[in-house]
């Protein structure tokens, strides 16, 4: 199988890329990442720039052809892959492309949605002794329909206190140029959000999305919070062997048993 890393996971948490591979390799699984993959190319679709997400959209699919399955720690991403990549194929006439995407995006999973349902896991084996809240991303609960796998995923996390997060299915306000094009409203969403994070009481406020988080993220650290963010994949990576840490923070040792 593989793994699509995602642009911004590759950017600014690759951590989260390090952890969706320990989390696979922890059933058994060998794991390829493809050199060759860049960006999903949803970014240049929702900017109105279908040209430049069309070359994006041949490279992926030349980069996870021979893929038994791709994995991406990223509902939006799968989101692009599964409903505008064979769109955009058609919109320029080239039927070839729509079925070489089509059949990628029948192969492609968002990770919770790869564990439960293809693989059948809802314990990974994983150790988390934080006090946690769940976002759900719009892209997982409107398009891929995944809402409640991470939660049954997260249910069965060792040492976890697991709490609801008010209007949890509301938009956190990133929604990628959402934020930059209507910067205002974005701002009042996470505002509402991060009030119903504080509502909680959680130390930790988890999803699927990184975009997701990085936006959370930054809004929790401008109001000085006690909430920091983590994604999914790092929670399920956690065990008590290799406990989670803050980044920056000093690795635990391994403990011996």
């Amino acid at each position: 199988m593989a793994l699509f890393v995602t642009c911004l996971v590759d950017g600014l948490v690759p951590r989260v890329g390090a952890a969706t591979v320990a989390v696979l390799e922890r059933l058994g699984l060998d794991v390829a990442v493809p050199r060759r993959q860049t960006c999903c190319g949803q970014l240049h679709v929702n900017s109105g720039y279908p040209d430049q997400a069309l070359a994006l959209v041949r490279n992926h699919v030349a980069a996870f052809a021979d893929a038994e399955a791709v994995v991406v720690a990223s509902g939006s991403c799968v989101a692009a892959i599964r409903h505008q990549h064979v769109e955009l194929a058609r919109a320029a006439g080239d039927e070839g492309l729509a079925a070489e995407a089509a059949a990628v995006a029948a192969r492609t999973y968002e990770l919770s949605e790869f564990l439960v349902d293809v693989r059948g896991v809802l314990d990974v084996g994983a150790w988390f002794p934080h006090r946690v809240t769940l976002h759900q991303a719009c892209h997982a609960l409107r398009l891929l329909r995944t809402g409640d796998r991470a939660r049954r995923l997260l249910d069965r996390v060792e040492g976890i206190e697991l709490v609801d997060l008010p209007d949890a299915d509301s938009c956190c306000g990133f929604g990628g140029t959402f934020a930059l094009k209507n910067a205002a409203v974005s701002a009042a969403m996470l505002a509402d959000k991060l009030r119903a994070v504080d509502a909680t009481g959680a130390t930790v406020v988890t999803a699927g999305d990184a975009s997701c988080l990085t936006h959370l993220g930054g809004g929790l650290s401008r109001a000085a919070a006690r909430a920091r963010t983590v994604h999914l994949a790092e929670i399920l990576a956690a065990t008590r062997d290799r406990p989670w840490a803050p980044p920056g923070a000093p690795p635990h040792p391994r403990r011996r048993p």
